[in-house]
């Protein structure tokens, strides 16, 4: 997932971060919860843990996000679609912090690590299913800006991060735990997946003029600035309103809704709030607290539903 903000001072003409600092500024930790935090919520839903499969599970989410984000670092990158104009900190790649070859490598490496633990959860529940869903995933984490391709410029980012960051990250967690999926995994997938988008539009709107200009025409680009920002704060709503309607179902079939204690999510809602206001007028770098806002949103909700989750098992 894309992320504005990487090499900090890099493009103030002072010495920028130097060694792991630099590939940890890189791998864009301000998103990271992203990739996490359903594999958190999805252990939650599946009221057991086996704490070896919650750890390669983890390893599958970083491996995903931080490939994902040097594999756009890099694509973007060599295809110029990054340059000085952008209004983040500029990338690895671009700011020519690291060599091309070495980012590509860092992606590679990464996706590398998430295969393995990958597969070793293949081989422990259904082999085939998990396989076929774990090489999609590694295939979006290229295709998001590599390919002849690129399905980010085709407008679909959004859909494949609502995918494989909210219903499978969740879903697939729980699954990994007791081999099926619970309805509360369902729900809460869709409110991850939904903050997810969110992240990802908060920062496309800001790249809309240096997207532009590369040819890079994502949704936010398709759509246009006032409509990405209304797309914005639709996403964010929809996740809130998802909580309380899971709930609801709840009430009428405890087989198919979300349990009461997932309203805990909806304690999240203070931290989305300055993010949404400011995501109708802020303009340029004023964008990137919008990003950044509704990061720490996605990851409180997330953490919250799970304890909420965690309690009804255990109440």
């Amino acid at each position: 997932m894309s992320e504005g903000g990487v090499v900090e001072g890099a493009d103030r003409g002072g010495v920028g971060p130097r060694g792991w600092r630099l590939w940890w500024l890189g791998a864009r930790p301000r998103t990271l919860g992203v990739g996490l935090v359903p594999v958190i919520v999805g252990t939650a839903a599946a009221g057991h843990v086996l704490w070896w499969r919650f750890g390669a599970a983890l390893v599958v989410a970083a491996g995903l996000q931080v490939g994902v984000n040097f594999a756009n670092d890099y694509f973007d990158g060599v295809r110029g679609v990054d340059t000085h104009e952008r209004l983040g900190p500029p990338r690895l790649t671009q700011s020519g912090a690291a060599s091309p070859r070495t980012v590509l490598s860092a992606a590679l490496l990464s996706l590398g690590a998430a295969a393995v633990a990958g597969l070793a959860l293949a081989l422990a529940t259904t082999p085939a299913l998990i396989l076929v869903v774990g090489a999609l995933a590694l295939l979006a984490a290229i295709g998001y800006s590599g390919g002849p391709r690129p399905y980010a410029g085709l407008g679909l980012g959004e859909l494949a991060v609502f995918a494989f960051f909210g219903l499978m990250a969740t879903c697939g967690t729980a699954y990994v735990m007791v081999e099926t999926v619970p309805a509360a995994a369902w729900w809460t997938g869709v409110v991850m997946g939904l903050l997810a988008v969110a992240v990802l539009v908060a920062n496309n709107v800001r790249d809309i003029p240096t997207d532009t200009a590369a040819g890079k025409r994502t949704l936010a680009v398709r759509l246009g600035d006032p409509r990405t920002r209304l797309l914005y704060r639709t996403c964010v709503a929809a996740a809130f309103t998802t909580i309380v309607l899971g709930m609801l179902v709840f009430i009428l079939s405890e087989r198919v809704g979300l349990t009461q204690w997932g309203l805990f999510g909806l304690a999240a809602w203070p931290l989305a709030i300055r993010p949404f206001e400011a995501a109708g007028a802020a303009t340029g770098r004023d964008l990137i607290p919008v990003l950044t806002g509704t990061a720490a949103t996605h990851a409180a909700c997330g953490v919250l539903m799970a304890l909420g989750l965690t309690l009804s098992h255990t109440v």
